[in-house]
């Protein structure tokens, strides 16, 4: 199937310019009044979208609450914490690296409470996927003043990691069921039951009306909340948890490589020869799903 073949490639492509979408945006707005605005929008079309599709609605209560907490991890939680250690002065580079925990983490995870078994290979490529990110940005995460990362938020980024594992775990053993825009739907109300509260306590709600602030708005809402997104319930649900949180070890690298071509920012060799481990590692991981759907 095309969309089987595709789906992981895109899903990395559109993930990973949230991370230049997130350094345009601050901008315009602070990065929780954003996500804010960004998730009310996605909640308004995917409603649109279910609405003149036709779209069943889960059935039962407990579905509804299952699709409404995964959503409180996956986008309230895991993003809202991610984007406001970054605005407290986490760099991009330290960011990148402790992205690179959820693979292994959920990896872990998954084995433990939904029973996934990975063979040898697939632990390899988890570890070296990992392995690729260190070496990608470490050299800027050396360089950095470490007296000036403030560890509270480095803490918030780690907890951050857990969240996004918490709720991609959850995901495959409550919602293996209902249809995929009813279920993000709904997750996007979980985000906001998180967001709001979360902006009102922490910001100022600062926003400029600007169009830049307009075109972060739509990239963020249709490629990244809707596609993107998408593309990730998309590929827990057809597969193994931990297979598809490999793909995250791709999305700091190609983030540096947009970074360079969008912001200036310096691509160096150590992350060109990272992010080539990284795809080894990838594919390790990610090989067995690979040939039994040829």
């Amino acid at each position: 199937m095309l969309l089987n073949r595709l789906a992981p490639a895109l899903f990395v492509v559109l993930w990973s310019t949230g991370w230049v979408v997130a350094k345009y945006a601050d901008l315009f707005a602070d990065p929780l009044t954003f996500l804010v605005l960004r998730y009310s929008v996605a909640v308004v079309l995917f409603y649109l979208v279910c609405r003149f599709s036709g779209v069943s609605w889960p059935r039962s209560r407990e579905a509804v609450i299952h699709a409404v907490v995964s959503g409180m991890f996956l986008h309230g939680l895991y993003l809202g914490m991610v984007w406001w250690a970054i605005g407290q002065g986490v760099p991009a580079a330290l960011s990148g690296i402790i992205a690179g925990l959820q693979p292994l983490m959920t990896g872990i995870a998954a084995a433990f409470l939904i029973g996934e078994a990975l063979s040898g290979t697939q632990r390899f490529g988890l570890v070296l996927g990992f392995a690729g990110i260190a070496i990608a940005v470490l050299p800027n995460v050396l360089a950095l003043d470490a007296g000036a990362i403030p560890l509270y938020a480095v803490a918030i980024n780690v907890l951050a990691m857990a969240c996004v594992t918490i709720g991609t775990i959850y995901q495959k053993r409550f919602l293996k069921e209902g249809d995929l825009r009813a279920v993000a739907t709904l997750q996007y109300v979980g985000a906001l039951i998180v967001t709001v509260p979360a902006a009102v306590a922490f910001e100022n709600l600062h926003v400029e009306w600007v169009f830049g602030l307009f075109a972060a708005l739509a990239w963020s809402v249709l490629g990244i909340s809707m596609g993107a997104i998408a593309l990730l319930l998309y590929l827990i649900r057809r597969g193994d948890v931990s297979k598809a949180a490999s793909l995250i070890y791709l999305v700091p690298p190609l983030a540096a490589l947009e970074a360079a071509l969008f912001f200036g920012e310096k691509l160096t060799l150590s992350m060109i020869l990272g992010t080539a481990v990284v795809v080894v590692g990838v594919y390790l991981t990610n090989r067995k799903a690979d040939r039994t759907s040829r």
